[in-house]
């Protein structure tokens, strides 16, 4: 079997469409991180001043206190209740938006593909020595550096802009509620714009990565080229097989046409050929109806029931009924050895309207051996 390393060709389309039926697509993960930082701060350019309206208005009214409120502390788990789903509410909405932007990068990356077969469970999946292979390979090992290259990234200029900005943020606690809070909102967003700008160069170089990696995973060999191909075109043993279950299927169909036949020629046990011509519509006479073995004997009967001739001509039946289609002309190679029987037959068939003698012996025509089977079989099996 060839090696891994042997797979140089490129994934036919076969292979490909496969691969995205099993649930297999290039996916970047570096897009989808960039639609989630990018949606979410849309969100939160969005709805941060609705929501921080909302929410400065809602802290004005829950820490304003008065002697109904303190004789009923009850009425604080009401306060409290009302402020937790404003958070739900806006929590849920952030999660759609960003889960709905995930989803389209993943379309984007990789086409849709609704596969049940990745969550399906794989116990070849649960042999050790295999898993730790996959750990080791070379697409893991790139998606590892890219990781930590990232990381690293991201790391740096979180740590750049929250250095420079810490002193700012340390003063807000001396600052009325409403400024800070407006101010951390402001912050928050030009941070998320910072590292949204990183994973964006990173998703650049990542998306056709992944589609390189992909596309280098499904490479083929020369073998497993030529193993697809005669799956796809069908071993030649069982095209071979089909071919011959549909020429008897033809052949039982064909029994329909013996009436309307001049003669028929025998090989008298194995082989029947009834053949018809006319001068004004054929350019050559036609098979119509052919059978080997029991089909045999039954176009034999309905000839004679019918009045027509049955000729004993082995060579000649074997020669038509392995080269000559139903319906059509027969190979040219044939026409001296059908017209000698044909004039037999116009001789007998005068002769009994007594518009002439009787024939005399029937011809024996001379077939080339290389379109007779059994003379072709025979000669192969002398060779050395």
């Amino acid at each position: 079997m060839e090696s891994s390393q042997e797979r140089n060709l490129p994934a036919t389309e076969r292979k490909l469409q496969k691969a995205r039926t099993d649930g297999q697509a290039p996916r970047s993960r570096d897009l989808s991180h960039l639609a989630i930082l990018g949606a979410g701060a849309l969100a939160l350019l969005a709805l941060t001043p609705a929501l921080l309206e909302h929410l400065l208005r809602g802290m004005g009214q829950q820490l304003a206190f008065d002697a109904q409120t303190v004789q009923t502390p009850s009425s604080m788990l009401a306060r409290l209740q009302s402020m937790a789903a404003v958070g739900l509410i806006a929590s849920g909405v952030f999660s759609a938006l960003t889960a709905a932007a995930a989803l389209l990068a993943a379309v984007l990356a990789g086409g849709w593909i609704f596969s049940t077969k990745p969550i399906a469970p794989q116990f070849n999946r649960l042999n050790p020595l295999s898993g730790l292979a996959n750990l080791f390979s070379k697409q893991q090992m790139v998606n590892v550096a890219k990781m930590v290259l990232l990381t690293g990234v991201l790391t740096g200029v979180a740590w750049k802009y929250m250095s420079g900005s810490i002193d700012e943020v340390a003063v807000l606690v001396l600052q009325p509620s409403s400024a800070a809070l407006r101010h951390v909102a402001d912050w928050l967003t030009q941070g998320l714009g910072l590292l949204l700008l990183v994973v964006f160069l990173a998703a650049l170089v990542d998306v056709p990565l992944q589609a390189l990696l992909f596309k280098n995973r499904l490479k083929m060999s020369h073998e497993e080229i030529k193993q697809e191909h005669k799956e796809s075109e069908g071993s030649p043993q069982i095209k071979s097989r089909i071919r011959q279950r549909q020429r008897e299927i033809a052949d039982r169909a064909s029994i329909t046409a013996v009436p309307q036949a001049d003669f028929v020629v025998m090989n008298p046990t194995h082989y029947a050929v009834a053949l018809r011509y006319d001068d004004q519509a054929m350019n050559a006479p036609q098979v119509i109806a052919r059978g080997t073995d029991l089909l045999a004997f039954k176009i034999r009967d309905i000839a004679q029931n019918h009045d027509i001739p049955v000729l004993q001509s082995p060579a000649l039946a074997r020669a038509l009924y392995a080269h000559a289609e139903l319906d059509q002309p027969i190979p040219a190679p044939l026409y001296t050895a059908v017209a000698q029987v044909l004039a037999y037959v116009y001789r007998l068939k005068a002769a009994l309207r007594g518009q002439g003698r009787m024939p005399g012996a029937q011809p024996d025509p001379y077939v080339p051996p290389e379109l007779d089977p059994l003379q072709r079989a025979t000669h192969r099996g002398q060779q050395p």
